[in-house]
C-alpha cells in the first residue's frame, strides 16, 4: 500500500497530466500545454523529433493542432512509476493540414499510443509519445 506521501505526489502529478491532456486534446490551448511543464520538452520517436524549450514545444503542438483541428485523445489507462505517469490512449483527428510532410487528405486517423510524462518532484519536465506512424500513414493514404 502506498504511503500518504507517495499517494499525495501521485495525486498532484496525475492532476498535472490531466490538465496537460485537457489543454492539448480538449481545449486546443497551446499556451496552457506549454505552461504545464517546468521545462517544456516533447520526445516523439516515431517522428524522430525532440522539441526542447517553450518555442519548440509550441511549434510541435501548434503544428499538430493545425494539421488535425479536431484532434482528440481518449485515455484508456493510467499508471504511476517513481518518476513518471504513464498513459495509454487512443488519439486521432481529421487531416486538414500538412503533418509530417503529408499533404492534407481529409482522412480521419486514430492510433493507440503510450504517453510517458516524466517528472522531477511535482514538476513535469518531458512528455515522450509512442505510437505507430505507419498506421497513421496508412489511414491518411500516404502508404499503400
Amino acid at each position: 500500500m502506498a504511503s500518504s506521501t507517495t499517494q499525495s505526489i501521485r495525486t498532484r502529478r496525475e492532476a498535472v497530466v490531466r490538465a496537460h491532456i485537457k489543454a492539448e486534446a480538449v481545449d486546443h490551448d497551446v499556451a496552457s500545454v506549454v505552461a504545464s511543464f517546468r521545462h517544456p520538452r516533447y520526445e516523439v520517436p516515431a517522428l524522430a523529433a525532440v522539441a526542447d524549450g517553450a518555442k519548440a514545444v509550441e511549434g510541435v503542438v501548434g503544428h499538430l493542432l493545425s494539421a488535425f483541428p479536431d484532434f482528440y485523445l481518449h485515455q484508456t489507462a493510467l499508471y504511476h512509476s517513481d518518476d513518471a505517469v504513464i498513459v495509454e490512449a487512443r488519439f486521432g483527428g481529421t487531416h486538414k493540414g500538412v503533418w509530417s510532410g503529408i499533404q492534407p487528405t481529409g482522412n480521419a486517423m486514430e492510433v493507440e499510443s503510450v504517453l510517458i510524462f516524466l517528472f522531477e518532484g511535482d514538476d513535469l519536465v518531458c512528455e515522450k509519445m509512442y505510437f505507430d506512424q505507419a498506421t497513421i500513414q496508412l489511414q491518411l493514404g500516404a502508404l499503400s
